[in-house]
């Protein structure tokens, strides 16, 4: 993306704030949601990558559910519009209050994680008069290769079924009289960059597949839930992630049966590319053999670098200089985590420069707070500057 077009419109705009290019994710659904339907496969939108109403009406209207991991996303999906029977709701650790409240909405199923949740939401719909559709949520022990705070597929992980449970799991189901099965859910990790790692899930599939097989149990979903990583060093040149080559992975391994339905949960790789946060640099510091690019951008407004250690792309969009320098990309926030990037190349950087956050679409805007008693960013988006 170019931003020369909003400079003067940017300029106008208090920051830090979030601007949503419109048109990338426009182009990006339309990738994905191509690629998802040449195999007839069916998609959840991650909730939890970012719930901006103005991003999720334009989500819901592509025909993607939602998958959702409280209660109260729950109820957002219902609200914005979402199909209850494309509403799925995952989670280790759901309340009472919130499986009540998807089973009022008539969701399509829970991702169900250990056996007494399957009892609990058991006991809470027979005292609504209903049957919950569950999916098993399984461990399948497969290290995704990514930041050890986003991967969720290891056995030493706090999510999922692991086999050595299954022969309880399925004790509990004969003894349940409302709750129906009605499928297996996976879910690896995030920002996974290796297609090796998904043609392993779906080797692991197939065994679990035959593992219900060997005691006639059949299946009619497969959930694979999301991962595909986007690109967060060069995002103004590779905006989509590879879509093409992942569903190829996922239909030449995937042993289905007749009649099976694949599902995925896409969230990072939907919005991640499209959204922005634009700060201005406060001042430029002359540290000991390093210089500082302050901005009145903090980690209250993206976690992602202080939490995770994650590197998003700078951009400082307004100097006119063509000399380079490097500097230290840091918040107004006192922590010392406050950074988005360390020795980051910029055109030479002054007071009042305006800089490009990239890739902040995902685990952004929704992730902010108010530490420090610092005001929540604005949204804006491109049609309406």
């Amino acid at each position: 993306m170019q931003f020369t077009r909003f400079i003067n419109a940017f300029k106008r705009l208090e920051t830090p704030f979030y601007f949503y290019d419109l048109d990338i994710l426009d182009q990006t659904l339309r990738t994905y949601t191509r690629n998802l339907r040449k195999y007839g496969y069916i998609a959840h939108y991650a909730m939890k990558a970012n719930a901006n109403p103005r991003i999720l009406e334009i989500i819901q209207r592509s025909g993607l559910g939602a998958d959702c991991v409280s209660g109260n996303e729950v109820q957002l999906a219902l609200d914005m519009g979402f199909d209850p029977e494309t509403v799925v709701f995952a989670g280790v650790g759901k309340s009472d209050k919130e499986i009540r409240t998807a089973l009022q909405g008539g969701i399509f199923s829970f991702n169900c994680e250990s056996v007494p949740e399957i009892r609990i939401i058991n006991d809470l719909a027979a005292q609504m008069g209903k049957t919950a559709r569950i999916s098993l949520r399984l461990n399948p022990n497969i290290d995704a290769h990514t930041n050890k705070h986003i991967t969720t597929g290891r056995s030493r992980d706090k999510f999922g079924i692991s086999e050595w449970m299954l022969d309880d799991v399925l004790q509990v189901f004969s003894e349940c009289g409302n709750i129906k099965l009605i499928g297996l859910h996976f879910h690896i990790g995030s920002q996974v960059t290796d297609m090796n790692v998904f043609q392993m899930l779906c080797d692991k599939v197939n065994y679990f597949q035959r593992w219900f097989e060997q005691r006639d149990i059949r299946l009619e979903h497969i959930n694979l839930g999301g991962g595909v990583a986007v690109d967060y060093k060069n995002p103004l040149e590779n905006l989509y992630s590879p879509f093409e080559t992942y569903f190829e992975t996922i239909n030449r391994t995937l042993e289905l049966r007749k009649g099976q339905k694949v599902h995925f949960e896409p969230g990072r790789a939907l919005v991640a590319q499209c959204g922005f946060l634009i700060s201005r640099v406060l001042y430029v510091k002359i540290g000991k053999g390093k210089k500082f690019a302050i901005l009145d951008a903090g980690m209250n407004d993206l976690i992602r670098p202080a939490l995770y250690g994650a590197r998003h792309a700078v951009c400082n969009f307004t100097s006119a200089s063509e000399k380079t320098e490097v500097y230290d990309v840091v918040g107004p926030v006192c922590e010392s985590a406050d950074r988005f990037g360390l020795s980051v190349r910029l055109p030479e950087t002054s007071r009042g420069d305006m800089v490009a956050i990239c890739s902040a679409g995902a685990y952004g805007q929704v992730m902010s707070m108010r530490y420090n008693q610092r005001e929540l960013a604005q949204a804006y988006y491109s049609p309406d500057l």
